[in-house]
């Protein structure tokens, strides 16, 4: 198959011809359209039929591609903030498909995942959050924006990406409230090449055995020390930060120097809490990261 660039331009011409055609084009029509041999063609095709971005439809015995609804090439960056406003529109309508469509959009777009995150899902999560806080949104209406959320990050962490093993980074939720945000940077240090192990909310994890529990469960996922492994803790109280961060400050006494230490919380003020990085934001963390392994590695 061609790399992923080339892919890509096919794909940008395919939604070119398509968009333009009321009863869709066959294949051999497809493929003499964009100058890509008719084999190669039928491959690209069923790919982007199984991303969802094209269906097919049979008229006699001729079998007819086309765009399936809901389908826009966005420009970006310059169209980050337009969807960001589209998508929150979609969820407090509870517009479900709209939302996922949506987000496929971006993907066939070319967006980065990562910036999809930090520029368009967060600042979603963000905003449902103050909505229920101002008694807006009803707790359940704020579980099913949350479900929307979360299945809008699961599409883009589907995507098949290059796993570097070098890059190990553990995510820990130590409320609920934090899960989506979680979810979001699970599926971002994905993208990016890390080998992801997202834990979910662990506030039920909150016991004298956590210690223990960790070195565990690093033990098992993190047998190489030489290589480099960031622990994520994401909270909004003071109380789940010094927990989890002191199980995992112990556990970097006894495994050593390649384990790192993030918190990422809105508090105002952590008082007396160790660690690598203190972060109030997802962008922040991902290049932090990012960093610590290049450096890791000369």
């Amino acid at each position: 198959m061609a790399k992923g660039y080339q892919v890509q331009e096919i794909k940008q011409k395919l939604v070119g011809v398509l968009i333009n055609s009321k009863t869709g084009l066959s294949g051999v029509e497809i493929s003499e359209k964009l100058g890509v041999n008719r084999v190669t063609m039928s491959k690209y095709l069923n790919i982007f039929a199984t991303e969802g971005l094209i269906g097919q439809k049979n008229i006699g015995s001729v079998h007819l591609w086309f765009l399936e609804e809901g389908t826009e090439q966005f420009e970006f960056p310059a169209d980050y903030f337009r969807v960001e406003t589209k998508y929150l529109e979609l969820l407090t309508q509870r517009s479900e498909q709209k939302s996922y469509n949506l987000i496929r959009n971006c993907i066939h777009s070319n967006a980065n995942t990562s910036k999809i995150m930090y520029e368009i899902i967060v600042p979603a999560i963000e905003s449902i959050h103050e909505l229920f806080e101002q008694g807006k949104i009803s707790k359940s209406e704020s579980k099913l924006l949350g479900t929307i959320i979360s299945n809008s990050i699961q599409i883009l962490y589907l995507i098949n990406e290059e796993i570097d093993e070098r890059k190990n980074v553990v995510l820990i939720s130590a409320d609920s409230q934090s899960t989506l945000l979680a979810e979001a940077a699970s599926a971002s240090f994905h993208s990016e090449g890390w080998n992801v192990s997202s834990l979910g909310d662990m506030s039920d994890a909150i016991d004298v055995m956590f210690d223990l529990d960790l070195q565990k469960f690093l033990g098992k996922i993190w047998q190489k020390n030489s290589d480099i492994m960031i622990i994520v803790i994401f909270s909004v109280t003071e109380e789940g930060l010094k927990f989890f961060s002191q199980a995992v400050n112990s556990a970097k006494g006894k495994i050593g120097k390649n384990l790192n230490l993030v918190l990422c919380s809105n508090l105002k003020t952590m008082t007396s809490i160790k660690a690598d990085l203190v972060a109030n934001n997802l962008k922040t963390v991902l290049q932090w990261s990012q960093t610590i392994f290049e450096r890791s590695i000369n």
